[in-house]
């Protein structure tokens, strides 16, 4: 007797790294229950801090980016989160290795770390704070360091996230901390998503500077000046540190000059 044919394009959701079969789900509705399922334990620390982590889920273009362009990848699984905040993007990273597990991930999205070995650091004593209270039990647990990122040592990671602290140190600064970050990646699949202000676009760039210091009061923190690069110093920083880099406009529905980098490194 021959075998049963599979139903059609049951091939699309034949498993990937480790996970069961991916699901018909459309990407808004399985966006809908990330945003939902992320944000979810910031409820436990109060109105604020729950409703912090929805409006930036919800309307930063960023986090929704990084899946769709696949941009994670599933063997990334040792993460380096610096300027954590809160920690959303662990509780993000939890979710969506409790939705494929449970095979219902959209077979149009890559896959993204089943387990993530996460280090997150934060300046902030109250962010720190807060990230601990909401998300400090999940499983694997997440480890959120209060330090400085110029003098806080980094993990040996997979995978690091810079998204909008870097400027909040002067240029040498910078290039410090980006120094470390290439030692702390390997030469053959290290990735670092840097999101940057292009100060080339001075409106869009004098917007984005105004809201973060704007946040960064209603938050409760100091503000501290700024220092910014053009996209192309940028670019120019990462290529002499050994980094391979392609560049992607994040500012979509926002008035902000906010761009990508995706800086893998180039191998020894």
């Amino acid at each position: 007797m021959s075998a049963a044919r599979p139903p059609a394009g049951a091939h699309r959701g034949a498993p990937r790294d480790g996970y069961r079969m991916t699901s018909m789900i459309s990407t808004d509705a399985a966006w809908r229950q990330l945003h939902d399922a992320a944000t979810a334990p910031y409820r436990k620390a109060g109105k604020f801090t729950y409703e912090f982590a929805r409006g930036k889920l919800g309307r930063d273009p960023v986090f929704r980016g990084l899946i769709e362009r696949g941009l994670l990848g599933a063997g990334r699984g040792r993460v380096l989160d610096i300027g954590c905040g809160q920690g959303l993007f662990a509780s993000l990273l939890s979710s969506m290795a409790a939705m494929q597990a449970k095979g219902a991930w959209p077979s149009a999205w890559a896959a993204t770390p089943a387990r993530a070995d996460y280090t997150g650091i934060e300046l902030m004593p109250r962010d720190v704070a807060r990230a601990e209270s909401s998300i400090g039990q999940l499983q694997p647990t997440p480890r959120f360091v209060c330090g400085d990122m110029c003098t806080a040592p980094f993990p040996a990671s997979d995978l690091v996230v810079i998204l909008d602290v870097l400027h909040y140190v002067d240029l040498d600064a910078q290039e410090g901390v980006l120094r470390r970050v290439s030692e702390a990646l390997p030469a053959n699949g290290g990735r670092l998503l840097l999101r940057v202000g292009d100060a080339a676009s001075r409106r869009g760039f004098a917007i984005s500077q105004w809201v973060d210091r704007t946040v960064t009061r209603i938050r409760g923190h100091k503000v501290s000046p700024t220092w910014g690069r053009t996209l192309q110093e940028w670019i120019a920083l990462l290529q002499r540190l050994g980094f391979r880099v392609q560049s992607i406009p994040m500012s979509e529905g926002t008035p902000f000059a906010n761009v990508l980098l995706v800086a893998d490194r180039n191998e020894a």
